[in-house]
């Protein structure tokens, strides 16, 4: 651990004086939104401020130092530790500063390796002092780097030049020019020879790719030398050192090759021409004439479709937004909704769309706000795809059943493991619709009591068991689930299911926040879910992983990643649990390992290994036992769902269907129109609240310190057996 953190201060100290160097080229003079001009000399800021840590810690306060002549953003536990080495240091050459939309406190520092600082004033004047200062700085020692870099044409390559043969990516991609590198060829089908190709891309771009190749080739011999070192010299492959030194090998390659990926995209870009506007706000759709010249929200019903001419869709916000469907449950019949997104052939139709809006896309960039093209989206709302979670019911029914706190979290972590699989429908991922807020989906599903509880007698068999249809309602378990977005801003989803019968409920609220990183992008699931088991006084808590569209420009995948931890402070008992993307080079796609503890006694009681999609191993430490769950032969139960002349105007299926409709008869104009429509509707209806001060009312939760919970809990309408 010494050693790492000594690696650390050595990569920080080298950074800061190559920074130093930098600064000292003069500034271009130039003003701001203070008037401040940069000075070599300018005067240090610090002071206080809040930064988010994690789920766990939250946020914390943390002592900030932005050194202006390193160029670096320092931080420290508090004021008297600043005499030591620093807590952290962020350089902001090339950084992006960025004021959060969610209060006027909060602002984000995004460094060039991706690093990035989430930081909160104690109002908005403290912030807009920061992020001013912090904009200078970085400005010029952004400039400042630039300036110093000689063009890559006139560097020496006799350092790399001394690598030995072809790199791993040489060898998937054995061609030499830089088009077909990138795969650009498929965008220029209509290209003779690989010389006209070549032709695309610029000398300099060349230059880069045979550099890259080199330091790939440098990259490759130092993980085979450190693995292959011989036993004789003392050295273990394990060693901390080593260790670091891999590891900072292979993430300094991972962002060469993100940033060469942008280089490449921009360049590409500019040969097509300009794309019908200069920022992204054009992927928006084209709308009728009749739409240009008046409101947006003419011509269209409330029902999402257009209508005539003379009707017109009052702005003034719906009454049935804050109001309750009313949801019978019975009149729910199985889902027939099948729809997979195996098919290519829009984002084939539409990548210069997608390479015009990665070439204005920043490293690290919130994308929440920006305007994604109609053709990348799956055929339902997030909050159905939520409901996926619940697709092996059984399971999560099993969890009641277990005998003693240690097998009920054992079965929780099968139950959480086994849910992310059925939320993608097909291997492309696409991106759901972005919920409205108000908007609802509620759904059931039905377990036969008997097959049900043969699965709790006999957990191992899980995989054969069949369920049913046609049984009685008598005969059934009853799930029923209820989700809502709560919120537009941040935009907040909360959903609620429970077992009446079982006496279990689970009740989650969770913030989706995406962001670009080159040639993939990361979303994190920020927030809770809480599993009570009232028969037994238990409450199960937990958080969800991150999830990665990697390839977006080919052909996109979800990958999911990072800890999550689910604890339950009653018995003692809890789990990490650790998605693990798939490394630079080798390793297998989608692997979790995770360990169920006992805390008072710090042991481990079982340990998971596998896919998230495929095979998971539960070896059981007392007994050594090992027991396979096979994830893709689980039997999936279908929800039922209400039909739609049944539904609220404000339930997913119903509020998005001309949409949905749009997509799977390939109508990519009308689909947007359509999806433009009910954007903006939610948009008037936001003015029209913020303007006559009416807070937004929830239809099924509320609000309790951070989190959101369901109006009519489980544990408020029933009390738990002794």
């Amino acid at each position: 651990m010494q050693a790492e953190v000594t690696a650390m201060r050595i990569s920080e100290s080298e950074g800061k004086l190559e920074l130093y160097n930098q600064s000292k080229t003069p500034a271009s003079g130039r003003g701001t939104s203070k008037g401040w001009q940069y000075s070599d000399h300018m005067e240090n800021i610090d002071g206080y401020l809040m930064k988010y840590t994690n789920l766990v810690t939250g946020w914390q306060y943390r002592f900030f130092v932005l050194n202006n002549e390193a160029g670096v953003l320092e931080y420290f536990v508090n004021e008297q530790s600043r005499p030591q080495k620093p807590r952290g240091t962020l350089p902001l050459a090339g950084a992006v500063i960025s004021p959060s939309d969610e209060d006027s406190h909060t602002f984000t520092v995004n460094a060039i390796s991706g690093e990035q600082y989430k930081l909160r004033a104690t109002d908005a004047k403290e912030r807009q002092h920061w992020v001013s200062r912090l904009q200078i700085c970085t400005q010029h020692h952004t400039e400042a780097l630039g300036k110093n870099n000689p063009p890559l044409k006139s560097r020496s390559f006799s350092v790399a030049s001394q690598g030995s043969g072809k790199s791993p990516l040489m060898q998937r991609r054995p061609s030499q020019n830089a088009a077909s590198f990138f795969g650009i060829s498929q965008l220029h089908k209509g290209s003779a020879t690989s010389a006209s190709k070549r032709s695309l891309q610029p000398d300099h771009l060349v230059d880069v790719r045979e550099m890259m190749t080199q330091a790939q080739g440098k990259h490759r011999d130092l993980i085979q030398t450190i693995e292959g070192l011989p036993s004789a010299t003392g050295l273990s492959p394990l060693d901390q050192d080593l260790l670091m030194l891999k590891a900072t090998s292979m993430a300094t390659m991972n962002c060469l090759n993100d940033c060469f990926h942008i280089l490449q995209l921009q360049q590409v870009a500019q040969q097509k021409g300009p794309l019908s506007g200069a920022t992204i706000e054009w992927l928006e759709p084209k709308l009728p004439e009749h739409l240009k010249n008046g409101d947006v929200l003419q011509g269209f019903s409330a029902e999402n479709k257009p209508a005539s001419s003379g009707e017109q869709l009052s702005t003034e916000p719906c009454s049935l937004a804050g109001e309750q469907e009313d949801v019978d449950w019975e009149d729910e019949v199985e889902d027939a909704f099948a729809d997979q997104e195996d098919d290519l052939g829009a984002v084939e139709e539409q990548r210069s769309v997608i390479l015009h809006l990665l070439s204005q896309l920043k490293l690290g960039m919130d994308l929440t706000r920006v305007v994604l093209p109609t053709f990348i989206l799956e055929k339902r709302s997030l909050l159905e795809m939520y409901a996926d979670f619940m697709s092996h019911p059984d399971l999560f029914l099993a969890i009641s059943d277990g005998r003693s706190p240690e097998e009920r979290m054992v079965r929780f972590v099968e139950y959480y493991l086994t849910s992310f699989h059925e939320g993608r429908k097909g291997a492309i991922a696409k991106k759901p619709y972005n919920p409205i807020i108000g908007e609802t989906f509620h759904c059931s599903w039905r377990v036969p009591k008997d097959k049900r509880d043969n699965i709790s007698s006999s957990q191992g068999s899980l995989n054969k068991a069949g369920l049913e249809g046609g049984q009685e309602a008598s005969d059934c378990y009853l799930i029923r689930f209820v989700a809502e977005q709560v919120s537009h801003h941040p935009p907040v989803s909360g959903f609620y299911a429970e077992c009446q019968e079982k006496k279990m409920c689970v009740n989650t609220h969770v913030w989706t926040k995406s962001k670009f990183m080159g040639m993939s992008i990361g979303v994190s699931m920020i927030g809770e879910g809480v599993l009570s088991l009232l028969e037994h006084g238990e409450e199960y808590a937990f958080t969800l992983p991150c999830a990665y569209a990697r390839s977006i420009l080919t052909v996109p995948w979800v990958e999911l990643g990072g800890k999550v931890n689910v604890g339950c402070a009653k018995t003692g008992y809890s789990a990490a649990i650790t998605f693990q993307t798939k490394p630079f080079y080798g390793g297998k796609l989608h692997k979790v390992t995770a360990e169920v503890k006992h805390n008072p006694t710090n042991a481990v009681v079982c340990k998971v290994q596998g896919e998230w999609n495929g095979v998971l191993e539960f070896t059981y430490t007392s007994t050594a036992e090992t027991r396979v769950v096979d994830i893709p032969h689980l039997p999936i139960t279908k929800k039922r769902v209400r039909p739609l002349d049944q539904q609220g105007p404000y339930e997913s299926r119903r509020l998005w269907q001309h949409v949905t409709e749009s997509l799977r008869e390939k109508d990519i104009d009308t689909a947007t129109e359509h999806k433009r429509f009910l954007e903006e509707r939610q948009r008037t209806e936001e003015r029209h609240r913020s303007e006559t001060e009416t807070p937004w009312r929830t239809k099924y939760f509320h609000r309790e310190g951070e989190g959101w919970v369901y109006h009519k809990p489980l544990w408020k309408t029933t009390v738990a057996n002794p």
